[in-house]
């Protein structure tokens, strides 16, 4: 029988192509599969990205709030605002930061004066304005008064900065 000679090389030829039909399917549901991962991830970093703008906006609300709160004698229903306020920016991960005595960091301290003391590091002395972090993301950073030792001579530092005061 001479027949079988053709239905084999056709045989052959479909289960390749079954084969290679299998692997192009595979490829796409592979492609597909990243496609939504990076999908939902592009999703979420525009979510952070959004609420960090919104929180943003409210910083200068919050400080207004605490200004507010430092005057005597405050009112229940501020104080009741104020803890509402700092409860619900809490509860979406939003923390403050920046006491006197901080050791100074430039990425998350704005430095507006120094003052020389005899400290052997720089120190935050004064926080005009508190610092604010969604998790690890710097909202804002704190705008504080630094202390600490006078400049090498012969620095960069010295020769842009004017002379300070000792204190």
């Amino acid at each position: 029988m001479t027949g079988s000679g053709p239905q084999s090389t056709e045989l052959q030829q479909l289960r390749r192509l079954v084969e290679e039909r299998t692997a192009d399917l595979q490829r796409v549901k592979a492609e597909y599969d990243n496609y939504r991962k990076q999908v939902r991830r592009d999703r979420m970093a525009v979510r952070e990205i959004a609420v960090a703008n919104v929180l943003r906006a409210l910083l200068p609300v919050l400080d207004a709030v605490d200004r507010a709160c430092a005057h005597e004698p405050l009112t229940p229903g501020l104080k009741d605002i104020a803890d509402s306020l700092q409860d619900e920016l809490g509860s979406l991960g939003v923390t403050s930061f920046g006491e006197v005595g901080d050791p100074f960091d430039p990425a998350c301290h704005d430095a507006l004066t120094y003052h020389v003391c005899d400290r052997d590091r720089l120190v935050c002395s004064t926080v005009l304005r508190s610092g604010y972090r969604l998790g690890e993301h710097l909202l804002r950073p704190a705008t504080v008064e630094v202390t600490g030792p006078a400049p090498p001579r012969g620095t960069c530092a010295e020769a842009t900065h004017p002379p300070v005061a000792r204190r």
